[in-house]
């Protein structure tokens, strides 16, 4: 198998580089603000320019990836503005979620809701905040999800990964605005069929997370050698 076969089959395609960086931004390994330099990129992943000029396009059509004419790819930095436009959508959306779900409209499974919500609290008291990061963000996604819209979840999923972003920027590290409690008390809520309380939960809830994201700025470089490791395959000559 050539070299430029090997870095395929690893997972080295546009797509799968892209998810590589996704997840480094939601977990906070990259910093909003953080310059991705494509020659790093292209030493990190052992792959050409083309692959990773078409992996940060991907990420900039999801707004998770600035692309500035001569100067090059930048994790985005959302603006306050951008903050409280990203959370007034969240609550037209995830208040509609709790209202389809309470009145029947697609499937109930609520149980594996519940196991999300302690792995999110023992990533908490475990102090794995990557995991953290990730589940609390996931319950409001896997929540959409019980509606069986799926043009209503791609919205979501958008804006989950954008206030994940914001939260990288906004919020004071080491702290996670989106709280498991609260998440209890949705699914409890919902659990009972209680339209009402649920939707009044979920809109406090939002509420709470954007309050406490307007903390303090992060700021930093990032080495992508260290917040990558090291990729198996190497570019091909």
């Amino acid at each position: 198998m050539s070299t430029l076969s090997l870095a395929t089959s690893n997972g080295s395609k546009p797509d799968a580089i892209a998810e590589r960086i996704r997840a480094a931004i939601l977990e906070h390994r990259l910093a909003p603000g953080a310059k991705l330099t494509e020659a790093q990129l292209c030493e990190v992943f052992g792959v050409k320019r083309g692959p990773i000029r078409q992996a940060l396009a991907l990420l900039a059509t999801d707004r998770l990836v600035d692309l500035e004419p001569n100067r090059g790819a930048f994790v985005a930095s959302p603006s306050l503005q951008e903050v409280h436009e990203v959370f007034e959508m969240r609550r037209i959306i995830e208040l509609a979620v709790v209202e389809r779900i309470c009145s029947g409209h697609g499937p109930r499974r609520l149980k594996h809701l519940g196991s999300m919500i302690g792995r999110e609290r023992k990533a908490f008291e475990t102090r794995d905040f990557s995991a953290w990061i990730r589940l609390s963000g996931e319950f409001h996604t896997e929540l959409a999800s019980l509606t069986g819209n799926t043009v209503l979840c791609d919205c979501l999923n958008g804006l989950v990964a954008r206030s994940t972003l914001i939260s990288a920027l906004y919020e004071s590290l080491g702290r996670n605005p989106c709280s498991f409690d609260e998440h209890e008390a949705i699914l409890t809520a919902l659990d009972a069929g209680d339209a009402k309380e649920a939707a009044a939960l979920m809109s406090r809830h939002l509420q709470s997370v954007e309050l406490k994201m307007l903390d303090r700025p992060a700021r930093g470089a990032a080495d992508l050698h260290e917040v990558f490791g090291t990729w198996p395959a190497k570019a091909a000559s």
